[in-house]
């Protein structure tokens, strides 16, 4: 099965080539790039199946031997990223196609979002099955050249200033990622990730420090952990919503993947475990307080992925099979669940035509259906039994228990306040979003309902997303006056704003015969999916936790990773 390894990078880039070809004809493009993705997801779940029976799997690409040669390596760490990703990215793609049908754009689609949006794909999956240092930075670069794109789609003030932002705190963690390659290069004469396992551990302990922690600065920047996230609660909620949320679920989690596989593979025995716990516990704390202090649910959520990210590095750093395996088990959790929310919170956004708290209210009453999509992944979220969020964060702090290290018990109790802070800020936008009475400028009207633009409003305007390859330019604004900003903010009471793919509002007639339409059947039936595969993860958390305990295991031993790569032991 050797040759499925790498065609979850191939694909999305034979994929985004027809693609762009395409470009002419919406529907053709749309069902290219959903049977790439489908097809992808199949593959890794294939490469799952067969890492878990077999063993890791290894392709020397070109027939180049390793070391001379790139190699891509499907051990079950990489497979299982994959898995959870191609399904998340296939659900974010089917939920811009139902909005730019929502939105009615079809007729002018943005060319380059579908094949922007598969080079994404092969920049993820090709950080994840890389073999090498140098092919990760790769797969970064291409990763950071097509976020822009989708980052900035719409070509708005707001969006080009947090593209600027992320494109350079991104470039300096790349030259920082890349000065590191090079000084290991010198060091070792290669860049092979399983050769050196075995070079670097000859060198001198104070230069290992030193390269560790570059590394270490590099991915923390593209993991956005304090004091380094800075840069992410300004960029994030800037974008479309299916754009948010594939950046929420995936971008930083690459960064995580860096970190355990080279603090596992690379840099064995736990030098910088102290530094890395004492940053897990600031990253925790922080970021939630952040989250608590916000008024935006985009703002909010941003802050909580920030904080959340702290587990993972919590288990990364306690360095036991144990920790590992809840680290991995909570990186899946993760990615799943904090997608479904930016993908629900879009759809606040369309029903109650803001993302601000103070504007919204009573749309557990108006569109039930939009507050259990909230609401089931909110409260996994906050870690609230039985749910895998529960599950994740039991596992982590067990294992902080094992340690029993005063590190790791302050880390224990960290968590868990994090876990109360983050159950407080759900509830919160819970009870001011859903369960109070409408604001007096609050869009919510009948239940399940979105309002579109109803002939004669007091201005309009257009402007593009990436919904399905379904909209382009930029906006327009009447007397009713623009919003903008990540929250989307609403116009007068006799106006609503139901968001577009761009950061501006379009203004629409606040009533009026014919001016309700149903929830777009496929939004909701894209943030059904995750919320179900959410669900999945609670049921299948013991075949889960067995194979995040398997690749803990291999990830500590080193071997079988060293033995797929150089069956002979490395040169």
């Amino acid at each position: 099965m050797t040759f499925l390894v790498p065609l979850p990078v191939i694909l999305p880039l034979l994929g985004a080539g027809i693609t762009l070809v395409l470009a002419r004809r919406p529907r053709a493009q749309r069902t290219t790039s959903v049977a790439v993705l489908g097809v992808t997801f199949g593959v890794a779940l294939a490469l799952l199946i067969t890492a878990h029976l077999h063993g890791p799997q290894v392709v020397e690409v070109g027939g180049w031997p390793a070391p001379l040669g790139i190699v891509l390596v499907a051990d079950q760490l990489a497979a299982l990223m994959l898995v959870v990703s191609t399904a998340v990215t296939l659900c974010v793609l089917l939920y811009s196609i139902g909005e730019g049908r929502a939105d009615g754009r079809e007729s002018t689609p943005v060319a380059i979002y579908h094949p922007t949006y598969l080079i994404l794909t092969a920049g993820v999956t090709n950080a994840f099955l890389s073999g090498d240092l140098f092919n990760i930075y790769v797969g970064f670069e291409i990763l950071l050249g097509a976020s822009f794109v989708l980052l900035t789609l719409g070509g708005t003030e707001v969006r080009i200033r947090a593209g600027t932002t992320y494109v350079v705190v991104s470039i300096l963690s790349s030259v920082i990622f890349l000065t590191a390659i090079g000084l290991i290069y010198a060091a070792t004469g290669t860049v092979n990730l399983a050769q050196l396992a075995d070079r670097l551990d000859a060198l001198p302990d104070d230069l290992r420090l030193v390269l560790q922690l570059m590394l270490l600065l590099a991915f923390g920047i593209k993991a956005a952990v304090f004091p380094l996230s800075a840069w992410l609660p300004d960029s994030y909620p800037t974008a479309p919503a299916p754009v948010t949320a594939v950046f929420a679920g995936l971008l930083t989690k690459v960064g995580v993947y860096a970190i355990i596989r080279t603090e596992t593979l690379l840099f064995p025995g736990g030098r910088t475990s102290d530094l890395l716990l004492v940053v897990a516990l600031l990253t925790m704390v922080v970021g939630i307080l952040g989250a608590v202090a916000q008024s935006d649910i985009k703002r909010l959520l941003s802050f909580t992925l920030v904080s959340h990210i702290g587990y993972m590095l919590f288990g990364v750093a306690l360095g036991s099979a144990a920790g590992l395996a809840s680290a991995i088990f909570y990186v899946v959790h993760h990615i799943t669940i904090q997608t479904t929310l930016f993908l629900a919170t879009g759809l606040v956004e369309r029903r109650g035509g803001s993302t601000n708290l103070e504007r919204l209210g009573g749309l557990a009453r108006a569109a039930p259906l939009l507050a259990v999509l909230f609401f089931l992944p909110a409260l996994n979220l906050a870690g609230i039994p039985p749910f895998s969020g529960f599950l994740g964060k039991l596992g982590l702090l067990q294992a902080g228990v094992a340690d029993d290290g005063p590190l790791a018990w302050l880390l224990v109790a960290g968590g868990t306040v994090t876990s109360l802070l983050t159950l407080y800020a759900v509830t919160r936008v819970w009870n001011l979003a859903f369960w109070r009475k409408p604001a007096p400028e609050s869009a919510v009207g009948e239940p399940e309902r979105d309002r579109v633009p109803a002939a004669g409003g007091a201005g309009s305007g257009t402007a593009a997303g990436p919904a399905g390859g379904s909209g382009s330019g930029g906006s327009g604004s009447g007397s009713g006056g623009s919003g903008s900003g990540s929250g989307g903010s609403a116009g007068p009471a006799t106006t609503v704003r139901v968001p577009s793919t761009d950061s501006e509002s379009t203004p629409l007639a606040a009533g009026g015969p014919g001016a309700v339409e149903p929830m777009p059947p496929l939004l909701v039936g894209a943030t059904t999916a995750l919320v179900v595969l959410g669900l999945a993860l609670t049921v299948l958390a013991g075949p889960l936790f067995d194979i995040s305990g398997e690749a803990a295991a291999n990830l500590v031993d080193r071997t079988p990773y060293i033995e797929a790569v150089f069956p002979a032991g490395p040169p």
